[in-house]
């Protein structure tokens, strides 16, 4: 027989196993669901973990207060919960991210992201219109990447319309498409080809 103590060890290994694979902030309620547990104890577990997490466990046999402050914690954000990185590590993750070898962004599949990003919602053939080129791969490549997402479908032609997603703006460190530096001063404006013309 599972004592109280070991049915809320059991629910906090499950909810962590869920956290591990979360790339989005889930609600008490999914997280619940998903477990079938009771809201309150989920609510409880996870309580429980995020003290753990924070060195706030239990006295050790030799007096010693707490346990262990994690490089990680388990953070409420926008109604869900999920794992981040500790702020105070913010530089370590950096340095090891910058480090590696990150599969970057070809020519085309920025030129074509950025078209998306200003445009939007705009679809394939808008796109291959304004690069003079076909974008098919590269627009699969974008929504593989989570870059990019299907807006809608458009209801005569068939066409289906693309734009961003919230992980791009978390990756150029803005909040909204508002914040994107204005295109026109970035543009050759054709005046160079009329110097020295009366």
């Amino acid at each position: 027989m599972v004592d109280a103590d070991g049915l809320e060890l059991d629910l906090e290994r499950r909810l962590e196993a869920i956290f591990m694979v979360a790339d989005e902030p889930i609600s008490i309620v999914s997280l619940a669901t998903a477990l079938s547990a009771p809201v309150p104890a989920v609510r409880q577990s996870i309580e429980r973990l995020v003290a753990d997490y924070d060195g706030a466990g239990p006295s050790s046999a030799d007096g010693a207060s707490g346990g262990t402050r994690r490089g990680f914690e388990l953070r409420e954000v926008g109604g869900g919960w999920r794992m981040y990185v500790r702020g105070e590590f913010d530089d370590v993750v950096r340095d090891f991210v910058l480090t590696q070898n990150p599969t970057r962004l070809s020519q085309a599949a920025l030129e074509t992201l950025a078209v998306i990003a200003y445009k939007q919602p705009i679809s394939r053939g808008q796109i291959a219109a304004i690069r003079a080129v076909n974008v098919d791969s590269v627009v699969r490549t974008l929504v593989g990447r989570g870059l990019v997402t299907e807006a809608y479908t458009d209801s005569e032609t068939g066409a289906i319309h693309y734009e961003t997603t919230d992980m791009l703006l978390g990756q150029l460190g803005i909040n909204s498409l508002d914040e994107l530096p204005h295109i026109s001063p970035l543009l050759d404006d054709g005046s160079e080809g009329f110097d020295g013309v009366a």
